[in-house]
């Protein structure tokens, strides 16, 4: 196994400076190469926790992982996060990025053979190789810079768009953290709606779709459709956050405001559901952009003009707290006390860097011949 706690290199471990990296790792050489990188380009490590490789399997679930996360988000030593492992389970690698999310540091991603949704989203960064992971734990801004927001959410999320590519956009960004999530669209990791004019838990709608769009105008041209199932969405309680494309230019709606706005401010009326909106555009295009934007804020909406900046802050929004209330105790503060069971030399390591710990003698039964063990086993039964 791999770790460095406050400086100590536990197992095999490369002695580096104390920086403010931490680093949670489900690969020992991975956190090796990385922590050393990170070292031989000036910075330094808080601290390095490696978990196994079984901890991203399915039925553990990542759990050394996430509470490595917590400590990390907890320590005031650490202000960059490098979460890294071989290739994990597709749900343990969600949970995982919902988690290194949920500390609110910048976090660089570096899954294996993993493709990132994008290259970065929100606090989250992803690598493609140890190198560039170690140089971008050295080089990111330790403080995000304020972005638009929109309020949390238990609900689902219900997004209808016009436009097709932004749709697309929208799942390959959503399918890292949220899960399951439903479409009209056929793209690994979202499921497939059975029924495209019903939306089911956390849904993505293009509503440029045939199925929407035999024997009618496109809903660039026609809102008729989308502002029924603006209605629609919004009557239904599980629903938390609505998001809509609106696209202006040659050819579009003349006046897309005129018949959102009273349609977004009646979806508010009865309770306060974030609508957010996506402004795609330009200040010389015919619907007069800045009219459009004042009129659809006037009316309650949240209103975006980028759209990775829109769909982060969906992303966010759909974010449940998954840490634990934070403790005033944080073990990686304490000085490091550890039991070394077995090989000696890995004592003597501890000692040589500094550390307290204490040697176990340890061999295992028949000295490790499996049969002489199976045999022993048979006469203790």
């Amino acid at each position: 196994g791999t770790a460095i706690i406050n400086g100590v290199g536990l197992g095999f471990a490369n002695r580096v400076r104390r920086g403010d990296v931490g680093i949670v790792g489900a690969s020992g050489t991975g956190i090796q190469a990385i922590s050393s990188q990170i070292h031989n380009l000036g910075s330094g490590v808080s601290h390095a926790i490696g978990t196994g490789g079984r901890d991203l399997k399915g039925a553990v679930g990542g759990m050394t992982a996430l509470q490595a996360l917590a400590l990390l988000r907890d320590d005031p030593q650490t202000a960059v996060i490098v979460l890294m492992s071989k290739p994990p389970e597709t749900a343990v690698a969600n949970q995982l990025l919902t988690a290194a999310r949920a500390t609110g540091k910048p976090v660089i991603v570096n899954f294996f053979g993993y493709a990132p949704p994008a290259h970065q989203l929100n606090n989250l960064h992803f690598a493609r190789s140890l190198s560039e992971t170690a140089s971008l734990a050295v080089s990111l801004p330790r403080k995000a810079a304020p972005t638009q927001s929109l309020p949390q959410t238990n609900g689902y999320l219900r997004a209808l768009f016009s436009g097709g590519t932004l749709a697309y956009e929208a799942l390959l960004t959503l399918r890292a953290t949220v899960a399951p999530l439903h479409a009209n669209l056929s793209l690994d990791g979202v499921v497939e709606l059975d029924d495209p004019f019903h939306s089911h838990g956390h849904t993505v709608v293009d509503m440029g779709e045939d199925d929407f769009t035999q024997g009618r105008l496109h809903p660039m041209m026609d809102n008729s459709l989308r502002l029924r199932r603006l209605a629609q969405e919004a009557a239904d309680p599980g629903v938390g956050l609505i998001l809509l494309d609106v696209v202006l230019g040659e050819g579009a709606h003349p006046d897309p405001a005129a018949e959102l706005a009273p349609a977004i401010a009646a979806a508010k009326a009865n309770r306060n559901l974030p609508i957010a909106v996506l402004l795609i555009g330009t200040d010389v295009d015919p619907q007069n952009r800045e009219q459009q934007m004042e009129r659809l804020q006037a009316a309650g909406a949240v209103l975006f003009t980028d759209p990775t900046a829109a769909f982060e802050a969906v992303s966010e929004s759909l974010a449940a707290p998954i840490f634990p209330t934070t403790t005033t105790s944080n073990p990686l503060n304490k000085p490091l006390a550890a039991i070394n069971v077995g090989l000696e030399m890995f004592y003597d390591s501890v000692v040589g860097q500094g550390g307290t710990a204490v040697q176990v003698d340890w061999r295992p039964p028949a000295g490790g011949n499996e049969r002489m063990m199976a045999l022993l086993a048979k006469m203790k039964g």
